[in-house]
């Protein structure tokens, strides 16, 4: 902030003038302009822009409030020279320009200062010192990442802390259990090797859950559990009351024979599809929030078992759900052979369009594995029939503050996959008459 007064000298194209001449030119015009007692700088820019005035007025009109757009007062050169030689401009930002000399002109900077030069730089480097600066940098990134909607700031900032697997990677059994044993299990080929399943019950110690995996477990991956990703820290708009109910509580209201199906032939290992959620929980109700999970195998006859998802859920005071949608891994359908693919392509004569490229999230996990400890890829016998990917929602899905509501098992591209229904939860608004 402050005044520049600058005279600047262009040389024309053609000009016949040496670098001497111009120099000896410039300093000629600087003498002049910069002098204390020359008025030779007044009478030419009165004389081209007019800008005479008769004291610091600084209303409408005056030369303080024209004085705001910097004057440019330039001509040709014809001292040195031809008129074609040269262009001098003169330019001066701030204090008040009436045509008066430098000097005076210096006198009217401190009350008319002006923008000289700027730099911009982060907001957040004006924190440096400051207590609790880090959390508010942090909030800053977060909203310039993602940009969230301006009133649903507040919650997208609760959301916004670490996320964490339950079990975690260190509480897995990488060696062979006596347990293992009479653990059930499920068949998908006649010759093939069995699938067993954890039936241990997964808890997010009633934090809000924001996704589910399946996961093969065990050293040789043939040992199938179900996981959860909950927030480390509860939100403080959000008071879980605890564990309200589980979906095997509420089995004998569904009929879940009709969501069985097989997931290779149908002698054999069946799932069951319908969809798992608190007491068919709709919009506007008290909302419940998934905070336990597990995996359950019944008998159905001969070596044809079920496999069952059930979920556990907690109450949310004062909250109810606004919004919810179902949502899921995206699989990539199997190739067909080659003799139905040439088929196919030449009925529909090779212009079937590309299926569109699918964007795949960006990780911001520093963890050395942020998918899990490397596994052969040998072991990986079970791969073909369960579908292990992550479904999960955090910051870069907006709002940024979704939480699992329900789950179904389903089966995706001949995989045994997952369909996660998330929600939206809204403060209820009390009534001030007390109804």
């Amino acid at each position: 902030m402050g005044g520049k007064d600058v005279v600047c000298v262009k040389q024309l194209k053609g000009s016949s003038l040496t670098q001497s001449d111009v120099q000896a030119r410039l300093k000629e015009l600087a003498d002049d302009r910069f002098s204390e007692d020359s008025t030779a700088s007044s009478n030419s820019s009165t004389a081209g822009g007019g800008r005479l005035s008769q004291g610091l007025n600084v209303g409408p009109g005056s030369a303080a409030w024209q004085s705001f757009r910097s004057p440019v007062v330039s001509h040709k050169d014809n001292v040195v020279g031809s008129s074609q030689d040269m262009v001098c401009i003169h330019v001066r930002r701030g204090g008040v320009d009436s045509g008066q000399g430098h000097g005076k002109w210096l006198s009217t900077i401190t009350g008319f200062p002006d923008v000289i030069s700027m730099s911009f730089v982060p907001i957040t480097s004006l924190l440096t010192g400051v207590r609790g600066s880090g959390f508010l940098n942090h909030a800053v990134n977060l909203y310039l990442r993602y940009k969230p909607a301006i009133e649903e700031l507040q919650q997208f900032l609760e959301f916004q802390v670490p996320r964490l697997w339950a079990p975690e990677f260190g509480q897995l059994p990488l060696s062979l259990q006596r347990r293992k044993n009479i653990l059930p299990s499920l068949q998908f080929t006649l010759m093939g090797p069995k699938l067993h399943v954890n039936t241990a019950k997964v808890d997010s110690c009633l934090r809000p859950v924001t996704g589910i995996r399946l996961f093969l477990e065990g050293k040789k991956s043939d040992q199938l559990g179900v996981h959860l990703q909950h927030l480390s820290a509860t939100p403080g708009a959000i008071t879980v009351l605890g564990e309200a109910a589980s979906s095997a509580d509420d089995a004998a209201a569904v009929n879940e024979r009709a969501y069985i199906e097989p997931v290779r032939s149908p002698l054999l290992s069946h799932i069951c599809t319908a969809p798992v959620q608190y007491n068919g929980a709709l919009i506007d109700d008290c909302a419940a929030i998934v905070t336990s999970a597990w995996l359950e195998v019944r008998d159905a006859c001969c070596l044809k078992k079920v496999l069952f998802l059930r979920l556990g859920f907690s109450g949310v005071a004062d909250m109810k759900i606004r919004r919810s949608e179902w949502g899921g891994a995206l699989v990539a359908p199997r190739r067909s052979g080659s003799l139905s693919a040439r088929l196919s392509a030449a009925l529909s004569g090779g212009l079937a369009p590309a299926p569109p490229a699918v964007e795949e999230k960006v990780e911001v996990n520093s963890a050395i594995f942020p998918k899990g400890p490397p596994v052969p890829l040998p072991v990986q016998k079970m791969a073909r029939h369960i579908d292990t990917t992550e479904v999960s929602r955090g910051p870069d899905d907006l709002p940024g503050y979704w939480v699992v509501t329900g789950a179904k098992l389903c089966m995706e591209g001949g995989k045994v996959a997952l369909k996660v229904k998330y929600s939206l939860l809204i403060a209820v608004q009390e009534d001030p008459e007390g109804h």
